[in-house]
């Protein structure tokens, strides 16, 4: 069965989406945090841009351990996926007794062109 080219505006069309995304800080009432943060401490990332509210600050282990999972996050996933359901990641410290919720917020959309220098082609 033969599928018909997309229209032409859909072909010149270079956009995607990604989620925005919320991570913040979770503990039990009266824990002992060791990793500097308190709850209900967060960031927000937009795009490729993390940004934290004024005056707070944000554990470099613990955004390490966040890293590799964010751009996953972003992305839009089958609801079966792990990635559409599990939302608390643990602190990187075994002791600490923290958790780091990602929320996907709304999506906002980029254009290909705009955010790298490869052309975009299409078989």
């Amino acid at each position: 069965m033969a599928i018909d080219p997309p229209p032409a505006e859909a072909a010149a069309d270079d956009t995607f989406e990604l989620y925005d995304l919320r991570v913040e800080v979770t503990a039990p009432p009266g824990a002992r945090v060791l990793c500097g943060a308190k709850p209900g401490d967060h960031f927000e990332l937009r795009g490729e841009m993390l940004h934290l509210p004024p005056g707070q600050g944000f554990s470099i282990y613990s955004l390490a351990a966040l890293l590799p999972l964010l751009p996953a996050k972003q992305r839009a996933t089958h609801a079966n996926d792990w990635m559409s359901t599990d939302a608390e990641v643990a602190c990187p410290d075994p002791n600490c007794p923290t958790r780091f919720r990602i929320t996907r917020l709304g999506t906002r959309r980029f254009s290909h062109a705009a955010t790298t220098a490869v052309p975009l082609t299409r078989p």
